[in-house]
């Protein structure tokens, strides 16, 4: 099974969007489509019984244009051109205008360009309206292949309502010059003119509005740079991202981004790599550390080897997974589908009966017409179909600015209704690996100043323990000293100088053979119980420090579990690790369930009873033993730093690591499924009421539209749930 992402051209309304879908889903070798109107994609799952060359040909056979696999389609230029064409065609609008409506505003005609002069007046609208039907020809092109396709769409109705209208009023204007001038009055060339200016106006703002939502998503694309500096037989030059081969080696400067990912051969720098690891202090990466492209270079020189570059780098795989979210649908979305799927063809039939009723009640040709016209023109269904892809595509470019990665938008929708979260514990709640936990101080130094003088030490050491306090001293910054005579006591510690001064770093086997006895029995005790392996650090055979370490709670996890709590979901922690720590660890938290000792088969049993109780779970966890559960779960939200396979079982992944996310995804989710009720009930509101009026059921009250007024109507309708849907945008955390 394939899977390919394209940008389709020609897509103005739901209509298009189903149609597309319905068309391309009777092909032969295409197994699923899903099509979204706002990013103008199609995501398309097919076998290979054929190629992308068939499918690009099913979408011309549609009617619509197949702009090649997503990329980054230049959007400016197509926003001028629209702009341009309707500046020019405003100058014929207000001259038609002017012609037909001046003595409303108490204008004087123009000089035989009047009613006076009816021959003259009906041939100079027939004339200024043949230049929006060529303007227009796209839509009628549209709505007629879709008619040809059975899968009719806003198109449709505008082809048959402005034709209706315009061959009326060809049919008045023939009449007028065989002598017969009652017939003035029965012109309706402006209604033509204005409904194809209004719908043009309405897509121009629909599509600047709907720009605006793919941001956080063009900020990702935008986050490498467009140049990188080649070194090639010792020579620097500059070259382009695309010109980059795997394999290349590639310099960085101070101030510079890395241009794709790669590993450091040569140098040593602080980078900055907040927008991927959510760490806002530059990271110390030296020789065989790994570099993400994008990240930028505080000090220092490094040359990499570029190993992930064009489609396999980080970036693009965020990219990818972004759009393919933002391509599949809701379930909520399916309402505004199936409605769509019939609105057009029922719109057409209560059009049809309009037009017949009218007649039959004895109201006269035009205006029976002009119901039937702004019938069509008012019901286009452009705001039904904006409701869900619009607020889909917002939280979508918000979840990734968020540093959440959500794989589809149906687990989007599933977030909001999770009432248990179950976590994993190492790595999840904890951070997985040693750190240190407690310093008992008992000399003149201070804390920073003991940590490091243990890590100069250490440093020389290739051990986890001491890989611990190198590791802390790079983040907080300290500059370790200088070392000499550094030697390796086995099962027991290590010993150096600094400035002429000897030090010994290591267990309680160290002391005895020191012969150094410690006092620190309460602090000793106190660490041991809190399950931390803990070093003594002795100066001139006097201890100096006693730290802990181990695996401890990540920071913000207390808050997280805190403010999870207040929005009434339950809590529960599963953990292969024993009874004591699980207990240290959930009493730390305030988490009152929680299971040790469990096996991974274990996991994914309790998430299945939970869900047979009618639970819906989110389980948050990383590594291998989790991946079972990750899947089974309603929705799984892996770490970013977890195992490949964990990442692959998980519908959210959390970039940062940052559990207080959790809570920001809970309330986008919460947000979007509100926004996206909103829109729906904007969408049928205005049909249902605009709809009497225009086949003149309130006309006995003085209530009448007519097809100019309905297309002004139906743009202020597909603008009002773009702007709402825009307030996602302005999504507060707090």
């Amino acid at each position: 099974m394939k899977k390919i992402i394209l940008n389709i051209g020609g897509m103005s309304c739901s209509g298009c969007s189903r149609g597309l879908e319905k068309y391309l889903s009777r092909q032969k070798g295409i197994q699923s489509v899903n099509v979204n109107l706002v990013l103008a994609e199609a995501l398309i799952e097919y076998d290979e019984s054929i190629t992308k060359k068939d499918i690009e040909k099913y979408i011309k056979e549609a009617g619509f244009e197949s702009l090649g696999e997503h990329k980054e389609i230049d959007e400016k230029n197509e926003a001028i051109k629209t702009r341009r064409g309707l500046l020019i065609s405003l100058i014929p609008v207000i001259l038609i205008m002017y012609i037909t409506m001046h003595h409303m505003l108490s204008l004087p005609p123009i000089p035989y360009i009047n009613i006076n002069y009816p021959i003259i007046y009906s041939l100079v609208l027939f004339i200024l309206s043949l230049i929006f039907l060529v303007y227009g020809f796209d839509i009628f092109k549209s709505g007629l292949k879709n008619i040809l396709h059975k899968t009719p769409n806003m198109d449709t109705l505008v082809l048959i309502g402005v034709m209706a209208s315009y061959t009326y009023s060809v049919y008045c204007m023939v009449m007028i010059l065989l002598g017969n001038i009652s017939y003035i009055e029965s012109l309706y060339f402006e209604s033509s003119v204005m409904i194809i200016y209004f719908i043009k106006l309405g897509r121009y703002i629909d599509g600047r509005s709907k720009e605006k939502t793919k941001e956080a998503i063009k900020e990702l694309v935008q986050m490498t740079p467009d140049y990188a500096t080649l070194k090639d037989k010792k020579n620097e030059r500059k070259v382009t991202i695309d010109e980059i081969k795997k394999g290349d080696i590639l310099i960085a400067k101070p101030g510079e981004k890395i241009a794709v990912d790669g590993v450091i051969i040569e140098g040593e720098a602080y980078l900055e790599e907040s927008f991927i690891t959510g760490e806002s202090k530059p990271i110390k990466k030296k020789s065989d550390d790994k570099v993400i492209a994008g990240s930028v270079s505080l000090d220092g020189y490094i040359e990499y080897k570029a190993l992930k570059i064009g489609k396999d780098s980080t970036i693009s795989s965020i990219v990818r997974l972004v759009i393919e979210a933002a391509n599949t649908k809701m379930p909520i979305a399916r309402i505004a589908d199936i409605v769509s799927s019939y609105f057009v063809t029922i719109i057409i039939i209560i059009a049809l009966i309009t037009f017949f009723v009218n007649l039959i009640l004895g109201v006269n040709l035009e205006e029976a017409i002009n119901s039937f016209v702004t019938v069509l023109v008012i019901a286009c269904p452009c705001s039904l179909g904006l409701a869900t892809p619009l607020a889909i595509v917002v939280s979508e470019g918000l979840c990734a600015k968020e540093g959440l990665l959500v794989r589809n938008s149906k687990t989007l929708e599933s977030i909001c209704k999770t009432d248990t979260i179950v976590f994993d514990k190492t790595g999840t709640l904890t951070y997985g690996n040693l750190r240190i936990a407690k310093v008992f101080n008992y000399s003149d130094y201070d804390n920073d100043e003991i940590i490091r003088l243990v890590a100069s030490l250490e440093d020389k050491i290739n051990h986890p323990i001491a890989r611990t306090f190198v590791n802390y001293a790079n983040e907080k910054k300290l500059i370790l000293s200088d070392t000499g005579d550094i030697k390796n006591i086995t099962g027991m510690g290590i010993t150096g100088k600094i400035s002429d001064k000897k030090f010994y770093i290591g267990n309680e086997k160290l002391l005895d053979k020191l012969k150094v006895t410690s006092d620190k029995i309460t602090d000793e005790k106190e660490l041991r119980n809190d399950d931390n392996t803990f070093m003594y650090v002795i100066e001139n055979k006097k201890v100096i420090a006693l730290i802990g370490i181990k695996d401890v709670v990540r920071e913000n996890a207390k808050n997280t579990v805190d403010e999870l709590k207040r929005l009434g979901k339950e809590i529960v922690m599963l953990t292969g690790d024993n009874f004591e720590v699980a207990k240290s660890v959930s009493n730390s938290l305030g988490i009152e369930k929680f299971y040790a000792s469990k096996m991974p088969s274990e996991k994914t049993s309790f998430i299945k009873e939970l869900m047979n109780n009618n639970k819906n779970v989110m389980m948050i966890g990383d590594g291998i033993n989790d991946a079972p559960s990750l899947a089974i779960s309603n929705v799984g939200v892996s770490m970013g730093g977890a195992t490949d396979i964990a990442l692959n079982s998980a519908d959210v992944i959390l970039l940062h690591d940052n559990l207080e996310k959790i809570v920001t995804l809970i309330g986008i989710s919460k947000r979007t499924i509100r926004n996206i009720k909103q829109n729906l009930f904007w969408a049928f509101f205005y049909n249902i009421c605009m709809l009497p009026i225009a086949m003149g059921l309130l006309k006995p009250f003085g209530i009448v539209i007519n097809p100019m007024l309905a297309s002004l109507a139906m743009t202020i309708s597909s603008l009002t749930v773009v702007l709402n849907a825009l307030r996602l945008k302005y999504y507060n955390k707090k």
